[in-house]
């Protein structure tokens, strides 16, 4: 498909990532393109609501009226700012000084509520009353359906059977919560599964409003969820500059699957070449046995929910089955910017298996007394990977994406606790 055939947005929005701006090395252009990442490639019945939203989303970025509730909610309801905690011990282990962004803190326990209440507002604003999400380890479902609960709006999540099973604790919160939570029961049951059958039912049912929880889907969705969740970085300046008296780090480092809580932490420092960024994705049980997410690593180009990026696929184009022991990396693509951002050097990506991000998540608890969701797990092995690259001086800034009540059974599972 042409870009010329993609969602146009002819407005120059003014921030890092901005419309024919400069991302270091680039930027997101007026179709919704990272270099040759993005774009919208939807189905016709869509085009009409994804250009409404498009339209909604950019008349509000600078709306201060918007602002000022977004951010009164972030304050006094999600309990931001959220600490960047210097751990001592762990920094001890590796030489260097590590800060950790705990966006497990936040009210709902993970970066997600971020989105969920950004996105809920401009649902609101535009006249929307039925909700709809995908979900893979339930955090966004769960952050979806506080928002929801707190507006009075109405919830559906569509999240895979594996998933609904492995992440059981998150689907009781939704339904609490008074989401339908839709069990999706096609391909391997997991995020993917999840997003397509979302996506279907938003074809069947264009008035409803489609929060997407992370930065993929058909332009503006990744900018749109870059933007909620930049709050992230945006704190991470000020709370440096206050704590070190410098407000840059040297090594950002966040995990990966579709990209929302790296974008946020990657945000404000996109076009900042002191900054060494580094991402961990999910490498499953290795990149070379096919049980993998490792989507960087291994995928090609191809189209994905809406938009163009890394695809782990078959040389016939069709989507190869992602497994990790992650139910919030298990994806088989990757956010367009993170593919681009990759593509021309501006971050560094490992892929981490599942028994290092295991063994990092174990670390952290005996360690510091905080226990990670796998998915953060997953960037804090990225500390092993790079640990003889820091210097004594060094400032490390990685985000705890979530918090790891929910992974409990796997934890358990998988390692008998000391007695």
């Amino acid at each position: 498909m042409d870009k010329q055939e993609n969602i146009q947005n002819d407005t120059n929005f003014n921030s890092p990532l901005g419309v024919g701006g400069k991302l270091g090395v680039g930027g997101i252009d007026n179709f919704g393109f990272y270099g040759e990442f993005g774009g919208a490639y939807i189905p016709e019945i869509l085009h009409g609501t994804v250009e409404r939203l498009k339209e909604a989303f950019y008349a509000i970025k600078d709306d201060a009226s918007f602002k000022s509730e977004y951010y009164d909610l972030l304050k006094n309801y999600v309990g931001r700012p959220s600490p960047l905690y210097f751990a001592k011990r762990l920094s001890a282990v590796y030489g260097t000084n590590i800060y950790l962004k705990r966006e497990d803190l936040n009210h709902t326990g993970a970066h997600k509520i971020n989105n969920a209440l950004g996105q809920i507002l401009l649902a609101r604003r535009m006249g929307k009353t039925r909700i709809i999400a995908e979900t893979g380890a339930g955090q966004h479902g769960v952050a979806t359906a506080t928002a929801c609960a707190l507006m009075g709006l109405e919830c559906i999540v569509f999240m895979g059977k594996t998933d609904v099973e492995r992440q059981f604790l998150n689907v009781q919160k939704m339904r609490m919560l008074g989401a339908t939570v839709e069990p999706v029961t096609c391909g391997n049951m997991t995020l993917k599964d999840a997003t397509n059958e979302a996506i279907r039912y938003w074809c069947s049912n264009p008035d409803s409003f489609y929060i997407i929880g992370s930065t993929v889907g058909p332009h503006p969705y990744p900018d749109m969820v870059g933007f909620f969740q930049s709050v992230i970085s945006e704190e991470i300046k000020w709370q440096l500059l206050e704590q070190i008296g410098r407000d840059y780090p040297d090594y950002l480092m966040a995990c990966v699957g579709g990209g929302s809580n790296a974008m946020g932490t990657y945000y404000h420092y996109i076009n900042d070449d002191r900054v060494q960024i580094i991402s961990a994705e999910a490498g499953g049980l290795g990149i070379e046995t096919g049980e993998t997410a490792a989507t960087i690593s291994i995928g090609t180009v191809g189209i994905i929910h809406g938009f163009r990026t890394l695809l782990m696929q078959d040389e016939d184009g069709q989507i190869t089955e992602p497994y990790s022991i992650s139910a919030g990396l298990d994806y088989p693509g990757i956010g367009p910017a993170h593919a681009y951002f990759a593509k021309v050097g501006r971050t560094k990506v490992h892929a981490i298996n599942d028994d290092e991000a295991l063994e990092a998540a174990f670390e952290l608890t005996r360690l510091e007394g905080i226990i990670p969701a796998i998915e953060s797990a997953h960037a804090l092995a990225l500390l092993k990977k790079e640990k003889d690259t820091f210097k004594t001086n060094d400032i490390v800034v990685l985000t705890v994406s979530g918090r790891g009540d929910k992974d409990m059974d796997t934890y358990v599972k998988y390692f008998t606790p000391n007695p």
